[in-house]
């Protein structure tokens, strides 16, 4: 039995972090789906300026779009969801299998609506119902502003994959908004059943201090924080308030583990996916790592619901002088003008391959 089997049979869902137009068309995205166990995948700007960069797949389709009058934003969310379109239907039967709970595929909202809550509150209920499709997440970042666009979101119906999570508070915050999103639903009548993830980021963390901590501490702190997150997780999952949402119909907002290929060439590319098997949570990869999961044999341990020794891990680091409470806020800002960031060239990507395809050129079409 593939690794990827035993971890699924563990209660873990594995999701690619990763969609091309030739991932589908190849056909790979679907033996991953019956071969790999995959149950889902996310994307981020990143992901799709590389595709789009990389392979000749959106020519025609920016071509096309570009001479019909679309560009910026608009072209883009549309490529994004032929693709995610696809994907989606891919997964439709686990996700009807599962009740709503896996088979899931998330879009990203403008990374520069960041901190614009009625902006991010409005561009989600758009694109949801752009979409027309029940298995796509809109990814919305757990930021300040992003809290009460997840609870408005959530209100208005719209599954939510809440992203740039990164310490314990933050996960905590994000299913405060939940709760509070799902709790005006029941009040006002309407159905509970609103799906939602809690991506925690965890490699970043490994990066951020690899230079600032002794070589025994390097690559400890990301797993320490996931497990220290994992256990609000189960608690919250355990009590009363959740308990009730529960029998009134309300779907639990699953805690995924987001960031888990190795950065550090020297450690192995699954030590995040070892580290962290546990039920009902999500390990989104790339293909790399999924890959190299799948060519394991061996079946990870669960991860407990309480584990002191990542308290013990967390003690180290902060005699190492990592005040983690302050990472987590740089990280979440860090990330927020990354993603900005990657957006705009993906803008300008796009821009530069509509100029040299409508005017027949081939400069400038790939950079």
């Amino acid at each position: 039995m593939k690794a990827t089997q035993q971890l699924h049979d563990l209660g873990q869902s594995l999701w690619l972090d990763n969609i091309t137009r030739g991932l589908l068309s190849s056909g790979t995205l679907g033996r991953y789906i019956s071969e790999l166990s995959v149950t889902g995948l996310t994307s981020n700007p990143t992901i799709f300026d590389q595709a789009i960069g990389n392979a000749d797949f959106y020519d025609a389709a920016i071509q096309q779009k570009a001479l019909a009058g679309k560009s910026g934003e608009a072209l883009f969310f549309e490529l994004a969801l032929e693709d995610l379109g696809q994907a989606a239907d891919l997964f439709r039967p686990v996700h009807d299998a599962t009740g709503g709970i896996d088979g899931w595929v998330s879009l990203e909202v403008s990374p520069l609506l960041v901190d614009d809550t009625a902006g991010t509150v409005q561009a989600a209920v758009q694109l949801h119902a752009q979409a027309q499709r029940p298995n796509l997440f809109i990814k919305i970042p757990g930021t300040r502003a992003g809290i009460d666009a997840i609870e408005a979101a959530i209100f208005a119906g719209v599954p939510v994959n809440v992203t740039l999570l990164f310490s314990r508070e933050h996960y905590l915050a994000a299913a405060e908004a939940y709760l509070r999103g799902i709790e005006r639903r029941i009040a006002a009548g309407l159905d509970p059943a609103v799906g939602s993830v809690a991506s925690l980021f965890v490699s970043r963390w490994d990066v951020a201090i690899k230079d600032k901590v002794p070589q025994e501490l390097r690559n400890l702190l990301g797993i320490a924080m996931a497990k220290r997150t994992y256990r609000a997780y189960r608690e919250l999952l355990d009590s009363p308030r959740w308990q009730k949402l529960a029998a009134a119909g309300a779907r639990p907002q699953r805690l995924l583990w987001a960031s888990t290929g190795t950065k550090d060439p020297a450690a192995p590319e699954t030590l995040y996916i070892e580290a962290l098997a546990a039920p009902d949570t999500i390990n989104t990869m790339p293909e790399k790592t999924l890959l190299a999961v799948a060519g394991q044999a061996a079946l990870y341990g669960s991860l407990p619901a309480e584990d002191d020794d990542a308290e013990a891990v967390c003690a180290a680091f902060a005699t190492a002088g990592i005040d983690t409470d302050a990472l987590a806020a740089t990280l979440q800002r860090e990330g927020a003008q990354s993603f900005a960031k990657s957006w705009n060239e993906l803008l300008e990507r796009i821009a530069s391959k509509s100029v040299a395809l409508t005017q027949g050129g081939s400069e400038g079409a790939t950079r």
